[in-house]
């Protein structure tokens, strides 16, 4: 296990929730950058505060599902472009403030390009409809970001589509897939839209990415994806980095991440957490942090395992 490893921020939606922001279903996270947008800048620093090294715009709900139609071609280019600059003040100031590391190390921004049709539904994926959601989303994040992360994508269909919209842009990209809980097999971890990780990990280096990852799914799961991906690395000589940032939910059905609150796992405190990702890291994961009901206090413990 490496000391060296890069760490991320958690979940912002049930951050927001947990704080007493502005939340519901359908809107998510988004109502707060609507409504109250100085909590989600909060959220952002109590991420940096517990040790993040990347954090991660608030741009996942920032679609139609969540906006509808109307509301999304009114404004949602308007909204990624604050949910990037509330991530850039943040981690501007914590690289002023010296709040993150006394070494002058910067607080990278990741610019979310969330499932453009729900999570968990790669089923819907609608390549032709596509372009018009995510092309505001980029024109937003754009000035602000350092690099993009396509997440929660749930096939190779949605991964390479996110690759291609965002052109010759030079920053790095990063994909993170989410996988099959119900798959019983954790030898052969699956994506959601059953294609094999091994499969996926190879087509996503074949496009260069910078970074594969796991994320949304639980993290009993993750082993096996992790494992796979190395075995892909390893044989093809890659460089691009694994990553896990894993959820606190039991196992989703497709309907449930769009119709509700699911219950977060009482189990899964911030040591508890820490074990998984030290086991993550055994096996090659040199990116990890947390997904959806992984606050600031798992943030911390992870931070902990660098010694």
């Amino acid at each position: 296990m490496t000391s060296t490893f890069t760490l991320l921020d958690g979940g912002m939606g049930r951050e927001l929730m947990r704080m007493g922001a502005p939340f519901r279903q359908p809107e998510w996270s988004a109502l707060a950058l609507m409504l109250a947008p100085e909590t989600v800048e909060q959220a952002h620093q109590g991420f940096i505060n517990a040790g993040a090294d990347v954090i991660t715009t608030n741009s996942y709900a920032l679609v139609p599902f969540h906006l509808g139609a109307e509301r999304f071609q009114a404004e949602g280019r308007k909204l990624a472009d604050l949910s990037g600059s509330l991530a850039r003040k943040a981690a501007d100031a914590a690289q002023r403030d010296h709040r993150h590391r006394d070494d002058g190390h910067k607080v990278r921004v990741a610019g979310s390009l969330p499932p453009l049709f729900g999570s968990y539904r790669p089923d819907l994926f609608d390549e032709a409809a596509a372009p018009g959601i995510i092309r505001p989303l980029i024109e937003g994040l754009a000035p602000h970001v350092d690099l993009w992360l396509a997440e929660t994508q749930g096939s190779l269909a949605e991964a390479r589509f996110a690759k291609s919209a965002l052109g010759n842009d030079g920053r790095p990209f990063w994909i993170s897939f989410t996988l099959d809980d119900e798959n019983e097999d954790l030898a052969r971890p699956r994506l959601r839209s059953g294609e094999c990780v091994a499969a996926a990990v190879t087509a996503m280096f074949d496009l260069g990415v910078a970074a594969v990852l796991f994320n949304c799914s639980q993290p009993e799961i993750m082993a096996g994806a992790v494992e796979a991906a190395r075995a892909v690395r390893e044989a093809r000589g890659a460089t691009a980095q694994i990553g896990v940032y894993a959820n606190a939910f039991p196992p989703q059905r497709e309907e449930a991440a769009n119709e509700g609150l699911s219950d977060i796992r009482a189990d899964l405190t911030p040591e508890n957490y820490a074990r998984f990702a030290k086991d993550w890291m055994k096996l090659g994961a040199d990116i990890v942090g947390g997904c959806c009901g992984i606050g600031p206090e798992h943030i911390a413990a992870l931070r902990g395992l660098r010694g």
